[in-house]
Formats: C-alpha cells, structure tokens, sequence
C-alpha cells in the first residue's frame, strides 16, 4: 500500500508543466462556473482528508497546475463528490487534472439534482451520463451531453474506478473545474422556483393558520 503511495506521487509529480499558460486563461474563463459554485456545501465522500474535495474545486485556472492541495481517496479508490451550484446551470465540460498514474479515475459517472447521493444510490443507479477519464496530467476537458445537463443546480461526480485495475486503493485528483451558462434562480422556471421565491411558501402556511383558526372557532370552518 505504501509502495503504491509513493509509486503514484513520482509519477503525479515527474511532469512538469509549469510553462506559461496565460495566454489561454481568457477563453476558459469566459465559461467557467467557477463564480457559480456554492463551495460551503461541497460533500465529498471517502476522501483521507476533510474537505479536499472542497480544496481542489476551490482551485482558480491559474492554479490549475499545482499539485496540492490534491483529493485522494481513503477506504478504497472510489470518490463520490456533490456539488451544488447557486445558479441553474447548463453543464458544458467537466474540467479535470489527474495523473499518468494507476490512482488516476477512469470511469466518472455524472447525476443531476440529487439529494444525499451515497455510494450505495450511485452504484444502483443509472448516471445522466458516464464519462471515461484519460491517463495523464495534462488538463482534461470532458465534454457532456448538454441536452441531458440544461438545469442543474446540484451535480453529482461518481468516480467508481482507477487505472490500477483493483491493484491501487488510492485515487488522486489534482483539479477539478465546470463550463457552461448560469441563470439566475429568481427567474428560473417554475419547477424550481421555490429555491428562490419564499412568497408560495408563505402564502401556505397563512393559509394553514387561517384554516386552522376558522375551525377552532366557527367548529365547520373550512374543512366543512
């Protein structure tokens, strides 16, 4: 376990690509939804330390090069990551940095707008869509289909393999990013709007009372 600790460091940390990139920052940032992510409420499951998965999502393009902070996984090399947005989002790519090593994922399985997804839901569950991730350290950017990603406000990342083939218990990922377009929830369709509009809410609840007064006093209130 320990040999394959430092086997898989070596080879993370033996590319370096630490050239100037400025000249691409401009055209990545014009569809990041970096500004988009509510990183507070990040859930990350199975990584070795506490919010690491938070730490490489918070990375900016400018730091998408450098190795640390970097998720690896714990118990064994599966990673379930939720990421939940403060805007409705169409999904373009998923922006990722692994390794040429056996602890770089593989298979990345994609859901939308689930609450409290566990390993257990992700492994019995169909994803939205399945990606198949690259051995190497250059940034990967994976698109999606965009017709099955147009309202997401809570993105689920299933990483359920690596390229150790069961040899290699840990999974490393170095940087993690989102394209696409953002809306605002204040004028997103009405199946989401509660998220962002407290009056229909209200107006139950007032209701609830009133209901509830009218027949404690006039006995065949409403419910009559």
């Amino acid at each position: 376990m320990s040999h394959s600790h430092s086997h898989c460091h070596d080879e993370h940390g033996g590319h370096g690509h630490e050239h100037d990139h400025s000249d691409d920052i401009t055209p990545a940032l014009q569809s990041s939804l970096y500004e988009q992510i509510n990183f507070d409420e990040i859930v990350t499951l199975n990584e070795s330390q506490r919010d690491a998965g938070k730490a490489i999502v918070k990375k900016t393009w400018t730091e998408r090069l450098e190795m640390n902070p970097e998720l690896e996984s714990d118990a064994d090399e599966q990673l379930l990551m939720t990421v939940p947005f403060t805007a409705q989002i169409k999904l373009h790519a998923i922006l990722i940095r692994t390794s040429p090593a056996a602890c770089a994922p593989k298979t990345l399985n994609l859901f939308v707008n689930q609450e409290n997804l566990d390993f257990e839901a992700a492994e019995e569950s169909d994803p939205v869509q399945r990606l198949e991730l690259s051995q190497t350290s250059d940034i990967q950017e994976i698109p999606v289909k965009r017709a099955l990603f147009g309202k997401v406000q809570r993105l689920g990342l299933f990483f359920a393999d690596n390229f150790g083939d069961g040899d290699e218990d840990v999974t490393r990922i170095s940087y993690l990013g989102f394209k696409g377009e953002w809306t605002r929830l204040g004028k997103a369709p009405t199946n989401i709007i509660y998220e962002a509009a407290a009056q229909p809410g209200d107006h139950k609840i007032k209701g609830t009372d009133v209901n509830a007064m009218g027949s404690g006093i006039g006995g065949r209130g409403p419910g009559a």
